[in-house]
Parts: C-alpha cells; structure tokens; sequence
C-alpha cells in the first residue's frame, strides 16, 4: 500500500485551508486537518476553521473530534490522524495533511510511539498532587535526576509535561527522551511532499493576520466566545487560553475593551507566526511556496505538481 501524501503547512493567514482544498480538487485529494485548535467542537470563528461551504468542496477530517474542555494531546491526534490517513490511502485517494501546528505534523509522518498508550490515572493525580504541594522548581529538579534532557527544555510552570515525563519514566522504566530517541530513529511512516506557505513580504503576511482578526469580529467571535463560557466552558482550560479565545474572554468580563482585545489578538497571532516560519524552517525537505500579492493557486498546482511528480505521486 502507498504511504504518500501532501501536507500543506504554514504560518496563520497564509492561504492554507483554500490551497488544499484547491489540491484536493486537483487531485481527488482528502483534507486531514493538522491544527491543535480546530480539534474542538464549538471553537469555529477563532480558529478559522474551513467553512461549511468550503468542507462540502472535499472530504474534511480531524476537525471537531473533542470538546473544549477535555485535555487533548498531540499523542490523542497522531493515534486518530494515522487511522483517518491509512483509511484515505486504503481507498485510493490522497491524504492532504493541512495546518499550522508543525509538532502535530511532524509527529504524524514520523509515525511517533507515544508510549504509553495507556495511561495510570491514580499515578497522574498524584503526580499533579506533588506538584501542587511541592511547587514546579522541585519537581523539575525530580525530572532532572534520570532525564535532564528533558528537564532542561521544561519551564517550572509547565505542569502538564513535567507531571508527564515523570509519568512516562515510572511506567515503562524510560525517560521520555528515550521514547523520542527511539521514535526518531524509526523510518518515517508517510513520505511526505511537505510544501511550506509563506509571503515573500512579511508585512504582507502580518496585513492578512490584521484582516483576519477583524472579519472574525465581525463574524461574531465575542458572541461564539460568550456561548462557550455560557455552556459551562472554564475559562482556564486549554483549549480557552488559545489566541484569540483567552483575550475574548477578558473583554467579555470587563478586565479589557472590546477594541483592545482585538488588537492583542492581532499582536498574538503576529507572534505565533513568527514562531510558526521558525519551526517549519527546520524542515530540510521542505518546499516553500512564497507568495506576492497573494496565494497564486495556479502557481501552487504547477510548483506541487513538479514537486509531488518527484516523490512518485502522480
């Protein structure tokens, strides 16, 4: 069975959604969504998920697989995206892998063991009971005795992974720079044509963020914000504290303007693109597409095609 597909990545507001899906008309394709936002239900506006119009274009899948408030993972996605991709494969047609959370990408075509699959809740609560008691300093420290590697890449405040990585050590007896070890050096699951979206003119990219931001206003992101923290939503948990969702919700209790909100989304989502170009950047077999005034969708079927022609796909 083939194990080829197309991702199409990219920083935010960089013509993503509408060059797959141009793809995937062009070549039977299928969208597999590769954005750790637009996995949540109700979250729609401010992740600018691909339109009701848009997903009846093509097949669209990994969108809508969680709600809100449930802790969802890059190891819950790489275990869904890989069934959904072989399904595509097993049925003639070509995954189109497409989004901007490069460690959910990458993760997906390295075929990454997150071990262990199962995981000890008891042990969890524990953990996360230690580290309240005890604070992020001390039990990074712990981390640090059998995986300073790790350990040094981790902040005190970051909870979730410290808990983690201790977690994964006591369970199967190696340190979780050793699964990453392990997972690395495994041949790819997927060979990749791995196109990469940008602007030649970075100001160009930052005027398409500023544009974006204001047309989510104006398509009701307060009020889909409002409705989440209506329904019970707490606005601390992960998925809330988003770009764009986090700031939303301060305006809406008072603490900023409406008109302040927007522009610290504008700055925020600035900044995630710069991180976004920094990541993808250190994929060596990436093919850039740099864009003028525009995406040139003609550009990206000529330019994709030459490139996928290389990698056998056809």
């Amino acid at each position: 069975m083939s194990n080829k597909l197309i991702v199409v990545a990219g920083p935010t507001a960089s013509g993503k959604t509408a060059t797959a899906i141009a793809l995937a008309e062009e070549y039977g394709g299928e969208i597999v969504s590769a954005d750790s936002m637009q996995v949540y239900r109700g979250m729609d506006i401010g992740t600018a998920k691909a339109s009701p119009q848009e997903q009846s274009r093509c097949p669209h899948h990994m969108l809508d697989v969680a709600e809100p408030e449930e802790n969802y993972s890059v190891s819950l996605y790489v275990q869904s995206a890989q069934k959904v991709c072989d399904d595509i494969i097993a049925r003639g047609k070509l995954p189109i892998v497409t989004g901007g959370t490069g460690l959910y990408i990458d993760s997906l075509l390295r075929g990454t063991d997150f071990a262990p699959i199962e995981e000890d809740k008891a042990l969890r609560r524990e953990l996360e009971a230690e580290y309240e008691k005890l604070g992020g300093e001390a039990m990074l420290k712990r981390l640090s005795v059998f995986d300073p590697q790790r350990a040094a890449k981790l902040s005190p405040a970051d909870k979730r992974r410290i808990v983690r990585s201790i977690e994964v050590f006591m369970l199967t007896g190696k340190t979780a720079t050793e699964h990453d070890i392990d997972s690395r050096s495994r041949p790819p699951r997927y060979d990749a044509a791995y196109m990469v979206l940008n602007f030649k003119d970075r100001q160009r990219l930052y005027d398409r963020i500023d544009l974006r931001v204001d047309l989510m206003v104006k398509e009701g992101l307060f009020d889909e914000v409002r409705g989440l923290l209506d329904r019970g939503i707490d606005p601390n948990c992960t998925a809330m504290q988003a770009i764009g969702y986090k700031e939303a919700a301060m305006a809406l209790r008072g603490e900023i303007g409406f008109d302040q909100a927007a522009e610290l989304i504008k700055q925020g989502s600035r900044r995630y693109a710069k991180r976004q170009l920094t990541w993808f950047r250190r994929r060596e077999d990436a093919f850039w597409i740099n864009w003028e005034e525009g995406p040139d969708f003609e550009l990206a079927r000529q330019l994709s095609r030459e490139f996928l022609n290389s990698k056998g796909i056809s």
